[in-house]
């Protein structure tokens, strides 16, 4: 349950500047996990880089990604959001500048640990301060708002750095994404009140959590975190491949022309907002979020086969990614409501830091196996093990629910 009380329910206008100012800093944050993937035609040839060791940066992007995520939290739950949210905002700007500058492939590599350390602040920071100042009736809304911002994020990205690298150059590109780093920056301090919380009254753990989380690492005895964690795990594979993959193999599968399949991924992207929106009022009853998930991910999952096996035309390519987008953001909202039945009020940070921390791994080791195939040209296979992530998912949405029931019977 929220931390806001019915007794005191912030103002629409309170609610939504919180949920403006965070969403603005989220759609930074998975702006900065596609600031190299729309650029690799460009970094390929000017690195003299394979497609494996280009997805090696974005491995070290999210294992570094992961291990702040995990550590951020209890940094969150310590000292506030607010400080730790700017400090991965200098970080991600820094990181940009210095990939436009970089002179080589290790170069690269070592601002993709920086950029890494910047991401991993984002999940804890968010959510505690969702959780912590918006009231409860708006919070799937919220939940939506936040997902949305994080598509249009990953939309943005190939949608501003291919056009600037196509006009200027890659590097001209990259340091435009840090000039936006920035500017966002700029924005959060201005409105910083806003993001200030208040330190909360001592309250008893909520009776529905299995395990009480009294002490800073009691939560990692509730089962359903770790559920939680293989979730998004999996999540993060599908993620991945669609980002990084799937628009260069439907390309080479089905004959779809260059400057079409760099839109593929906007497509996705635009349309994944769009369902999260709907996803937002699904979210509205908490009792069916795992339904919810396995129904938008598996229609996702069908769309993939048919892109997989099916006999495409080109031009319907990009619809398909919209329809999947949209589909998958669906389930949004719902999937954050996962991990939000499992938490402790008073652990917000260090749970969401070690759940999300899933997302970085998963995100860390899909690159190096789906590279390989695009290397050996198995561009079905890319689909194919697509489909097999989403099935995998949907059935650990399932699995949440199931041990987060066991827990409770149990307590």
């Amino acid at each position: 349950m929220s931390t806001v009380t019915a007794n005191a329910l912030p103002s629409l206008r309170q609610d939504a500047g919180v949920i403006g100012l965070v969403g603005l800093a989220h759609m930074i944050s998975h702006y900065s996990q596609l600031l190299l993937a729309p650029l690799f035609p460009w970094l390929k040839d000017a690195l003299n880089a394979s497609y494996t060791e280009l997805g090696f940066l974005m491995t070290l992007f999210f294992v570094v990604s992961c291990a702040v995520q995990a550590a951020s939290g209890f940094l969150v739950d310590r000292y506030g959001p607010r400080p730790i949210l700017f400090a991965g905002l200098v970080l991600l700007g820094i990181a940009a500048f210095g990939f436009a500058f970089s002179p080589s492939y290790w170069v690269m590599a070592l601002f993709s640990l920086v950029a890494g350390a910047g991401n991993g602040v984002f999940h804890p920071v968010d959510y505690t301060l969702l959780n912590r100042k918006v009231s409860s009736p708006r919070l799937g809304h919220a939940y939506s708002f936040h997902g949305i911002t994080g598509s249009l994020g990953w939309a943005l990205a190939p949608a501003m750095l291919v056009p600037l690298a196509i006009a200027f150059s890659w590097r001209v590109a990259l340091m435009g994404a840090g000039a936006l780093a920035f500017g966002v920056l700029a924005v959060l301090w201005l409105h910083r009140e806003r993001l200030a919380l208040p330190t909360p009254p001592a309250a008893p753990v909520s009776a529905s959590h299995a395990v009480q989380a009294e002490g800073s690492f009691d939560f990692l005895r509730i089962p359903a975190v770790w559920m939680c964690f293989g979730f998004f795990f999996f999540y993060a594979v599908v993620l991945s491949v669609i980002q990084a993959f799937a628009p260069e193999a439907a390309r080479l599968l089905h004959g779809v022309p260059v400057a079409l399949a760099a839109m593929c991924l906007t497509f996705y992207m635009v349309c994944s907002a769009g369902g999260m929106v709907l996803g937002g009022f699904l979210a509205s009853d908490p009792a069916r979020c795992e339904r919810i998930v396995g129904i938008g991910f598996g229609i996702a999952a069908l769309i993939a086969l048919v892109v997989a096996l099916g006999s495409v035309p080109a031009l319907a390519v990009p619809a398909l990614f919209g329809a999947m987008g949209f589909a998958s953001g669906i389930a949004g909202p719902s999937r954050d409501l996962l991990v939000k039945k499992s938490t402790p009020d008073n652990a917000t940070g260090r749970v969401y830091g070690v759940v999300y921390s899933g997302l970085d791994i998963g995100q860390a080791v899909a690159p190096l196996f789906f590279g390989a195939l695009m290397d050996h040209q198995q561009y079905q296979g890319v689909w194919l093990g697509l489909v097999c992530m989403q099935a995998v998912l949907i059935t650990s949405a399932f699995q949440v629910r199931r041990v987060r029931r066991t827990g409770l019977a149990a307590a």
